[in-house]
């Protein structure tokens, strides 16, 4: 676990709970999070459900039912997603959906096919 401060690289952050907090910047994270999703050398490093990189054009599948906004239906479980795009922010994944069309999908719910 890296007690650097991922937005002021403080290397005085300490542990709350299941977070860690800097105090310089007030900044509050997951240690888990910052591990999945990282940005190294101004590429942007986004793991699937298993820990295995991804990246633009991959194939992946859906490991759990997720449901839908607005659609009657969940996209299944084994649905499989082809060439992705990897993006930052909360839904690292824009693809899309075969029986959904465009999406943004989380890369916690998906693993490399």
């Amino acid at each position: 676990m890296s007690n650097t401060c991922p937005n002021c690289k403080s290397p005085y952050a300490y542990p709350t709970d299941t977070l860690m907090m800097c105090p310089e910047c007030g900044h509050e994270w997951n240690p888990e999070e910052i591990n999945s999703t990282a940005i190294n050398e101004g590429v942007l490093l986004i793991k699937d459900a298993n820990g295995n990189a991804l990246e633009d054009g991959d194939s992946v599948v859906i490991i759990k039912d997720l449901p839908v906004k607005g659609a009657p239906k969940p996209i299944k479980a084994g649905t499989k997603v082809k060439s992705i795009r990897l993006v930052e922010g909360d839904h690292n994944i824009d693809c899309k959906v075969p029986g959904f069309g465009a999406m943004a999908l989380k890369s916690e719910f998906v693993k490399k096919a």
